[in-house]
């Protein structure tokens, strides 16, 4: 048996939470099976497995605009995907940039087709802002994809109902699998000279947030707590790649007024290396993840793994990983829509994630007993070596 792999993101090329699932679930697949890896990029990786091809992109005669152009350059790699001969037994699908070239690679190779949902158009309004009527395009395309395909693998089973919900398919075709973690690389290390480095004082206590700034990450929302938060401890935003000019100006507004009235506010406009990221996971009190859509939430698991205590918002997958009480804390949010676009009440919002988190600053003990529950939650239920596993037997009652 042999999966090919169609994804967007895939290693040195890493920025969310699709591609570390990508990456890891390609490596423990190649166990098992024969896995092939085809993605944006210039990687290429012979006679090992997983074998990995990427696709470059030569846009410079394009005429249309900018805001299109990650639209149009997926179309054009997944061409390139399929104009390279195709023998694996199954294609499988990561996020809607590698979609067309599944629904070519089933089509005219006549392979099943496997989809994993990461996250949904439909539920991603403010991908707009980012890509113009590009939106709408990747809202039919990931439709048409998700209909069509052989099964399609739901990271939460949140986002099973979603699915449902939200598309024409046979429940029967969609299969709940959660992301997972390596708990060989992701577990407790500490190095306060990383935390020099990037201007954090390792004597002090601090809240964490890893993440990209987009509408999706509440980042925002954590940002205007900051003024509810009592002193003390410092806030750490990690937190780079954002979707558009816009959003990232208003970041760089947000932190500089929080900045004005409270010391110890460290911002790392960059997403880092995953040796440093753990050791800012190691190092925290509290991680903090303020997501108004979150179909899973990898990183309270990266968090939990690392032994650090988590204050999340109750939404999506997030509810599925982090129990209440036992490893963190779930602040409820209300929303205007069925698309989570916005906090119903987005000073209520803050306001609470502030409350969480300082109820937790506070308590010492509640926060390692958390931290060490989140641990062995994480070791105990969300493996990759048993994601994969569920993975081949999907794929062996498709071919």
């Amino acid at each position: 048996m042999k999966s090919l792999f169609l994804t967007n993101e895939f290693p040195p090329y890493i920025y969310g939470g699709a591609g570390v699932h990508v990456e890891y679930l390609a490596k423990e697949l190649a166990k098992l099976i024969e896995v092939e890896v085809r993605c944006f990029g210039d990687q290429e990786i012979n006679n090992a497995n997983p074998t990995v091809h990427g696709a470059g992109l030569d846009s410079e005669g394009w005429t249309s605009p900018a805001h299109l152009k990650s639209v149009f350059g997926a179309l054009q790699r997944n061409l390139d995907f399929n104009t390279r001969a195709i023998d694996a037994s199954v294609v499988h699908l990561h996020t809607w940039y590698s979609h067309f070239g599944g629904i070519l690679a089933k089509l005219n190779y006549g392979i099943p087709m496997v989809l994993t949902v990461h996250s949904l158009e439909p539920l991603r309004p403010w991908k707009r802002e980012q890509l113009g009527g590009g939106y709408d395009f990747t809202v039919w395309l990931e439709r048409t994809a998700i209909e069509m395909a052989d099964a399609v693998v739901a990271v939460s089973e949140e986002t099973k109902t979603d699915i449902l919900r939200l598309f024409n398919i046979d429940e029967k075709k969609v299969h709940v699998i959660h992301n997972g973690i390596d708990p060989d690389e992701y577990h407790h290390n500490e190095n306060p000279d990383v935390l020099r480095t990037h201007g954090i004082d390792p004597n002090q206590p601090f809240v964490l947030f890893v993440g990209r700034i987009t509408r999706q990450k509440g980042i925002i929302h954590l940002v205007r707590a900051i003024q509810h938060m009592d002193p003390g401890f410092q806030i750490v935003l990690c937190a780079g790649a954002p979707d558009t000019p816009e959003i990232a100006e208003e970041m760089k507004a947000a932190v500089t007024e929080a900045q004005r009235h409270r010391e110890g506010i460290v911002w790392i406009p960059a997403m880092l290396p995953v040796t440093e990221k753990i050791n800012l996971y190691s190092h925290a009190d509290v991680f903090c993840c303020p997501s108004i859509y979150e179909p899973f939430g990898i990183i309270n698991l990266e968090a939990m793994a690392c032994e650090t205590a988590v204050v999340a918002s109750a939404v999506g997958g997030i509810k599925e990983v982090v129990i209440p009480g036992e490893t963190g804390l779930l602040v409820p949010i209300e929303q205007q829509t069925e698309s989570p676009f916005e906090a119903t009440e987005p000073e209520k919002f803050a306001k609470d994630l502030a409350t969480a988190i300082n109820t937790l600053m506070a308590d010492p003990a509640k926060r390692a007993a958390m931290a060490a529950a989140g641990r062995t939650r994480a070791v105990d239920h969300f493996s990759w070596h048993s994601i994969a596993e569920k993975t081949v037997k999907l794929y062996e009652s498709l071919i």
